[in-house]
């Protein structure tokens, strides 16, 4: 095979179509090299997995009662818990004892909730991890065991089953004149506690159409997409609905074979846009800014009328050896007032950026709060380029 690909060096016709080989292949590698730019912007930030969701490839929640036994004495008390009482008589009767409510008394069980979540196309006999969290009054769940638990879906049917031994990250100890709690005891997880029984159907590989739904709604971001998948795909497949969604009619390239589209489209990387925003929770002060809020050119004063009244008492007394007058207290009152003189009306140019607001209002001196009433001003005022959002 050496000599066959050997080229004498007389050959000189030979060596000239093997140049113009190389240059051909190195032209169709720099077309493709330009083509993926186009594909793939040099500012792009994040991949398609990372800012949208696949409708129907979602998780479902499920929900369960339960008993859990073998705690030591920190269980319910069946006294106040009936609906304890109640569901241990009934697993007790089950089991073919027969039990009398009047007579039960131990503090050794607990009623619980148990809640998992069942991840999509998880299939019969897979595990998933569970929650359990006491329902009366049990003080700890420490050392328990949950014992079978049948775990429904919205649709009332049973998907999963749980049981195992508690998890619980707390505890509590008490004494005669003191409690020591760490963390939350009545709450604890049974790793892959659950076995699924049933499985959802939902089959992908048929499907003719998929839909992207856009985790942060946005109509430049989904156009965005829009044109990397058709870009991708070499036809218009990808098409904008609304803001939130992006329907993909599957090519004929990828009929069958719909997961691996969804392989190849998810790795594209756009640049998603984002509103001017400013979140707001008075309750902790706490302020978001977005990268694209403005402010137009105007003028802020802040300033707050202080009054503060202070009561003392002084005690007036009679000269010494005097026969006249008594000794009386006398209430002294000092009032002060700041009327926020030391604070100047500060001017904050138009189209000015995120950093240059920020360091306009903290030059006033301006806290967090009071930051918050005056970001709410200028919005009024209409100087303000942004949606504020009041948690």
């Amino acid at each position: 095979m050496l000599k066959s690909l050997f080229i004498p060096d007389r050959d000189f016709k030979s060596r000239l179509q093997l140049e113009r080989l190389g240059q051909a292949v190195f032209g169709l590698m720099a077309l493709a090299i330009f083509a993926l730019s186009l594909i793939a912007p040099a500012n792009a930030q994040s991949r398609i997995k990372d800012i949208v969701d696949v409708e129907g490839v979602r998780d479902n929640l499920l929900v369960g009662y339960g008993l859990v036994v073998g705690l030591n004495g920190t269980g319910d008390s069946l006294t106040s818990a009936v609906f304890t009482r109640e569901s241990l008589i009934g697993m007790l009767e089950r089991m073919g004892v027969n039990a009398d409510d009047t007579a039960l008394s131990t503090d050794n069980v607990a009623a619980v909730m148990v809640t998992a979540t069942l991840h999509p196309f998880a299939r019969q006999g897979s595990r998933v991890d569970v929650t359990v969290s006491a329902l009366g009054d049990s003080s700890s769940l420490l050392g328990g065991t949950l014992l079978v638990s049948p775990m429904l879906a919205a649709d009332g049917e049973v998907y999963a089953v749980a049981q195992g031994t508690i998890a619980v990250g707390g505890f509590s100890a008490q004494g005669a004149a003191e409690t020591v709690i760490k963390g939350v005891p009545t709450s604890g997880r049974i790793a892959s506690g659950a076995i699924i029984e049933r499985e959802i159907p939902f089959d992908m590989a048929g499907m003719q159409q998929i839909r992207l739904s856009l985790r942060n709604p946005d109509f430049t971001t989904a156009r965005r997409i829009a044109q990397a998948i058709n870009a991708f795909v070499g036809v218009t497949a990808a098409k904008v609905t609304d803001p939130t969604t992006v329907a993909i009619v599957v090519p004929d390239t990828y009929q069958g074979e719909v997961v691996e589209m969804l392989t190849d489209i998810e790795q594209l990387r756009v640049e998603p846009d984002s509103v001017a925003k400013i979140i707001i929770d008075e309750q902790s002060g706490v302020i978001v800014m977005g990268e694209n809020v403005r402010v137009d050119r105007v003028a802020i004063a802040q300033g707050n009328l202080t009054i503060r009244v202070t009561e003392t008492q002084q005690v007036s007394q009679p000269q010494p050896f005097s026969n006249t007058g008594t000794t009386e207290t006398v209430d002294r009152t000092n009032v002060e007032v700041d009327e926020g003189a030391d604070r100047r009306l500060g001017i904050v140019g138009g189209g000015v950026s995120l950093q240059e607001l920020v360091n306009g209002l903290n030059s006033l001196g301006v806290g967090p709060r009071d930051m918050i009433t005056i970001l709410q001003a200028v919005k009024a005022a209409g100087a303000l380029q942004a949606e504020i959002a009041v948690l």
